[in-house]
């Protein structure tokens, strides 16, 4: 299905074509001027990103997230973040977010220590109003179901296939959650494998950084009666 995205990428290449492409103020983008700075001080102790990529940053990395803003719903305020690594797309959203919608939260799971060290840096030189959640996917529904009881919208990116990540995200799923996951060029046979076991209702959109790759809207998710049960965690 084709989604509210179907467009050329254009080139984003610097500080002030984000700024002007997703129309933040200077203090947005002083907050992610700063946010750059960190991944590439911490970058250098720790494999965050591909080294390749850091120059890439505007366009590969936060555009690539901030294009979630627009398919979000205007309302949504409980944000949850899979395996958020160096930060994308949660961080990049947290900033926006503080601008636009200063009641969202955002909320990161992280298992790498050392990843969750640099995301807890960035939240506080930022002043963010987002969380840190330092262990695994699977653990984060038992420790902490007051935190985290409703959700608006979980994303993901460059973590896992999507039939695995419908495993991780149904239990923060109701019946008004979406899903916003990052997937690249392989995205129809993902789909299609995970049709086999989950349903779900699904819209495509084509990414704004990558005419190949796709951000797959998930809502309505349910095991299927008739699918295999998975493995224990």
């Amino acid at each position: 299905m084709a989604g509210r995205q179907d467009q050329t990428p254009q080139p984003i290449d610097s500080a002030a074509a984000f700024a002007a492409q997703f129309d933040v103020s200077r203090e947005t983008l002083a907050r992610l001027v700063a946010y750059q700075a960190l991944l590439g001080k911490w970058q250098k102790s720790i494999n965050l990103v591909g080294p390749a990529t850091l120059d890439q940053f505007w366009a590969r990395h936060a555009a690539d997230s901030a294009q979630l803003l627009a398919l979000a719903p205007p309302t949504a305020r409980i944000w949850l973040d899979f395996g958020s690594g160096a930060g994308f797309p949660a961080l990049v959203l947290a900033i926006i977010l503080a601008e636009h919608m200063p009641q969202a939260q955002m909320h990161m799971v992280e298992s790498d220590r050392k990843k969750a060290n640099f995301l807890r840096t960035v939240v506080r030189d930022t002043g963010l109003d987002a969380h840190v959640h330092h262990m695994r996917i699977e653990a984060l529904a038992v420790q902490k179901p007051t935190v985290l009881a409703h959700i608006d919208v979980v994303t993901a990116r460059a973590l896992a296939p999507l039939d695995d990540l419908a495993a991780y995200m149904q239990p923060f799923f109701n019946s008004s959650t979406i899903a916003l996951l990052h997937k690249g060029r392989d995205w129809q046979e993902e789909l299609t494998q995970c049709r086999k076991n989950w349903n779900m209702q699904v819209e495509t959109h084509v990414s704004r950084t990558d005419a190949a790759a796709r951000v797959v809207e998930v809502s309505q998710l349910g095991r299927r009666l008739d699918a295999d049960q998975p493995a224990a965690f």
